[in-house]
């Protein structure tokens, strides 16, 4: 992949624009990991299910490891191998960052720098239950399959404003949408696999 991506940071997605006043405080910084890697089959993308819990609007959603920055996380980049180690025991020597693409500002008040890497495959993984139940992978050419995916717009409560939502059809029973789905086809986009929907 590194021979085909070229992301010099600061590229899409565009940016969601709320309404002046949607939010009591400023957005939290967050990043997540965007690990690639590539088996005989070709180029994947690897993701996780969070572990289902009361009260998480999260919970059991289709994610990229990460979450927000901690004060021991020296920028996005140690953020996002410390939480991908953390819920997925996955070791930053095998973990290559290509770089990063432009921060999104989350419906849930996170300022997210999605953080791209290859990862040295195969790899051995242990996902922390407590956070991660299931960790998969799904092709890129699934993923840029324009049947694949569709986009919708959700109104904003207490707003006439509105945002894209994108959702993947069900691949082996995982639904893709949101801002995990967002990133991915941005990625994609920003490598020459399809063109952004708008």
């Amino acid at each position: 992949m590194s021979e085909i991506l070229d992301v010099k940071g600061h590229q899409v997605p565009e940016a969601v624009r709320y309404p002046e006043g949607y939010f009591a405080a400023p957005p939290a910084p967050a990043s997540v990991l965007m690990p690639l890697f590539k088996d005989q089959d070709g180029w994947r993308v690897l993701y996780i299910r969070r572990s289902e819990h009361e009260n998480d609007r999260h919970s059991g959603q289709v994610a990229f490891p990460g979450g927000k920055l901690e004060a021991i996380d020296r920028d996005a980049h140690a953020a996002a191998l410390r939480e991908a180690q953390e819920e997925i025991g996955l070791d930053p020597a095998h973990v290559s960052i290509l770089g990063d693409l432009r921060s999104y500002h989350t419906i849930s008040n996170y300022l997210v720098t999605p953080v791209v890497a290859e990862i040295q495959w195969p790899v051995p993984l242990v996902p922390d239950r407590r956070e991660v139940s299931r960790v998969f992978s799904i092709p890129v050419n699934w993923l840029a399959d324009p049947a694949n995916h569709r986009v919708s717009w959700r109104r904003l409560d207490g707003s006439d404003a509105s945002i894209q939502v994108i959702h993947f059809e069900r691949y082996e029973g995982e639904l893709l949408w949101g801002i995990t789905a967002k990133l991915t086809v941005t990625l994609l986009n920003l490598i020459g696999l399809l063109e952004t929907r708008r």
